[in-house]
């Protein structure tokens, strides 16, 4: 069976509700989810999606239009590149890291290659030649540190430092307990000696001791010398280590440019460059720095232009990925790739959240590898910075929102931000035989109770659709759009909405499908969703609306569900950066046939019942937006006048109007500015006898907050009405 296959199977069959399998011993859990599954407010749904969308998808920026804050402005995607110049289809330019193959392979190392690491080596400590005194004092030394943070090179330095000639690579299969055997090789013409074990391999019941470095000292003897490199997870016992950290880009940059172009000449010509200025903000390793140096070199004898410098620093992103995954084990155990797509899929969420769900993946992972079912995850022996470290993230404290307000919490993040799009993509098609994995993990997470959780789903899902719709249409998000779970379907809508965001072709196509579909909960997902999308088509997203609205009036029994989700999404569409064309086609379609009237009317009154932070006193969006649009004299001032006209004098819609104006009056009694804008709005809503009756008789009887007396403001804006 090919890996797709086997990813097909994952999806249920049709109909089916894929919501996570209940664990062994509560077989009733599904069962209690369904009944307490709720639809949550379009309004609620949108405002999570603006707070938990990752930072590289630009959605929820805070753009002020139409008395709304609504932030699904759509970055697109050009020659392959969108918002913060992320790539998500692979770019054509390839390099290959000069990673000096023949340093790390067993045997003799030629002086020659010594002298041209000396020639730009950049130490990254100021007390390197005290290191090189205590090689010399202690014979054995051993360094830790990030993988490919010039740990192999500083060891080559310090044994050039004493002069050591030969100087020999040990195998790094070789044990802890097997060092003697790698210490013999013959005489050494210049007196000294000098030994290199780069990556120890260390694993549980086989550390690094403190016997085994004696043993290997003895065996060394006075004029020889041994450095050992070791991994930020590698396992000493009584081991005194040095913490190696890379030297700074910039000056690894300058060195090798100065060798390269034979003088310092042109070196801050080059440095100075916007692509390289780029290039260095990204906390790239050693060897991709000594790579860009070549690159510039070429540069600046014409052999390469400015695309290739543009360029590399993705490449070098998608290099280091690739080499995270194709990684037997030795370097990256299976655990620790399910964190990296864990925190591709929540970079600068909880770093707790993230463990936790990197573990559930990882039990997944080892499920598709080994077949065992219910697979252990270790519980402790997990070291935040080093696990970070290796990741290249960073560990950092922010507040995170949350529906009680901001949380402070210890998050975590990639130093690249493009690396989670890079990485997903590459597990995704690179690597099919991990989807079953996936794709079980992403319906878990979906049937999560965190808000966070299930965005991060959908917009996880958002990049694999990005990259590979039909797979990641028919394996995830048609399944959570047939779901009876309302929370299934929410995360479908994320998903879909920010897979357009990202530039995804033919999402609104799907969503025109699904408004007419004989499905309900495909229905349902395609309304929800184009209330996300529609401000960038109001027109065309409004008639799908309007069309959905009167297919569902035409049924035997209309859905009161359906009816309601469709006057969310106009509400959403009213509360965006359209809001202007929306009120437009909205009075023109107003009195098309009643669909269209309770689609127009329950979808504006229920945006104007959303105040500024939706706060309970807050001033009214809708208010806002009337009172600035009346005063700039633009067209929606008169639209949402007509609205409200339309919606007191519509049986069907007279007491909500009623309510939300005594909101209104209200909140004004609590905020002059308020109180002006609904004195400047007042006079618009009386042009008839019955206009005046209705609205004066609000004000003459209408009750204060909690049954208290009327509030004062009534009698004031009472007096601003005309009568007709």
């Amino acid at each position: 069976m090919s890996a797709e296959e086997q990813a097909q199977g994952a999806r249920p069959p049709a109909g089916d509700d894929p919501a996570p399998e209940a664990p062994e011993g509560h077989p009733a859990e599904e069962e209690t989810a369904e009944e307490t599954d709720q639809p949550q407010p379009a309004w609620a749904a949108r405002r999570d999606l603006e707070n938990h969308t990752p930072r590289t998808m630009g959605f929820g920026d805070g753009s002020q239009v139409g008395g709304g804050v609504f932030g699904g402005t759509n970055h697109g995607i050009s020659g392959g590149t969108f918002y913060g110049n992320i790539l998500l289809e692979r770019t054509e330019i390839s390099y290959r890291f000069g990673a000096a193959s023949a340093l790390h392979t067993s045997g003799e190392i030629a002086q020659s290659a010594l002298e041209e690491l000396a020639a730009c080596f950049v130490p990254g400590c100021d007390d390197f030649e005290a290191l090189a005194d205590r090689l010399r004092d202690e014979h054995v030394l051993v360094l830790s540190g990030p993988y490919f943070a010039g740990r192999r090179t500083a060891a080559l330095m310090l044994l050039h430092r004493l002069r050591a000639d030969p100087v020999r690579a040990i195998d790094r299969d070789t044990t802890p307990g097997q060092l003697t055997n790698g210490l013999g090789g013959g005489e050494s013409p210049g007196g000294r000696t000098g030994h290199i074990l780069c990556d120890l391999v260390t694993a549980p019941g086989r550390p690094l001791r403190e016997a085994d470095l004696l043993a290997a000292r003895k065996e060394l003897g006075e004029d020889a010398y041994l450095v050992i490199t070791v991994g930020p997870a590698a396992l000493l016992e009584d081991v005194p280590a040095v913490d190696w950290q890379a030297p700074p880009p910039g000056d690894v940059l300058a060195a090798h440019l100065k060798v390269l172009l034979d003088g310092e000449d042109r070196v801050p010509e080059l440095l100075s460059l916007p692509a390289a200025a780029a290039f260095l903000e990204r906390s790239h390793q050693p060897r991709e720095v000594a790579q860009f140096a070549r690159l510039l070199a070429r540069y600046a004898s014409g052999e390469a232009d400015a695309a290739h410098l543009d360029g590399y620093s993705l490449v070098a992103l998608e290099n280091q990925v690739q080499e995270w995954f194709e990684d037997d084990g030795t370097v990256l155990h299976l655990r620790e790739k399910a964190f990296l797509v864990a925190l591709a899929a929540f970079d600068d969420g909880p770093y707790a959240l993230t463990a936790e769900l990197g573990d559930l993946l990882y039990a997944f992972l080892q499920e598709t590898e080994s077949g065992v079912r219910r697979a252990a995850v270790p519980v402790f022996g997990t070291h935040i910075g080093k696990r970070l470290q290796l990741a290249r993230a960073r560990r950092f404290e922010a507040e995170e929102p949350t529906e009680w307000g901001p949380v402070r919490q210890v998050k975590a993040a990639y130093l690249d931000e493009r690396a989670p799009l890079v990485l997903l993509r590459e597990i995704w098609t690179g690597h099919p035989s991990a989807r079953p994995a996936l794709v079980h993990w992403l319906q878990q997470l979906a049937g999560d109770g965190r808000p966070f959780v299930r965005t991060r789903a959908a917009s996880t899902v958002a990049v694999l659709a990005h990259t590979d719709l039909p797979s990641a249409m028919a394996l995830i998000i048609e399944p959570w759009a047939s779901s009876r779970l309302y929370r299934h379907r929410l995360v479908a809508v994320g998903a879909l909405t920010l897979a357009h965001v990202l530039g995804t072709p033919n999402v609104p196509r799907i969503l025109d499908a699904w408004c007419e579909s004989e499905e309900s909960s495909l229905r349902w997902v395609a309304i929800r969703a184009h209330g996300l999308i529609g401000p960038e088509r109001p027109a065309k997203t409004l008639a799908a609306l309007r069309a959905a609205a009167r297919h569902e009036a035409g049924q035997p029994n209309p859905d009161p569900d359906l009816t309601g989700q469709l006057a969310e999404s106009v509400e959403l569409l009213l509360l965006s950066p359209a809001g202007e064309d929306v009120v437009a086609e909205l009075v023109r379609t107003v009195h098309d046939d009643r669909p269209a009237a309770d689609l127009a009317l329950g979808g504006f009154l229920g945006a104007c019942r959303r105040t500024e932070q939706d706060e309970r006193d807050g001033q009214p969006r809708v208010l806002s937006w009337y009172a600035r649009a009346s005063a700039a004299r633009t067209p929606d001032a008169q639209g949402i006048a007509e609205l409200w006209r339309t919606a007191l004098g519509d049986r069907g819609h007279t007491r909500d109007a009623l309510d939300v104006l005594r909101r209104w009056v209200l909140s004004a009694d609590h905020a002059p500015g308020t109180e002006w804008a609904l004195a400047a709005l007042l006079p618009s809503l009386v042009t008839t006898p019955p206009e005046y009756q209705r609205i004066s008789h609000l004000l003459r009887t209408m009750p204060g907050e909690d049954g208290a007396d009327p509030p004062p403001v009534t009698g004031r804006l009472l007096a601003v009405l005309p009568r007709s």
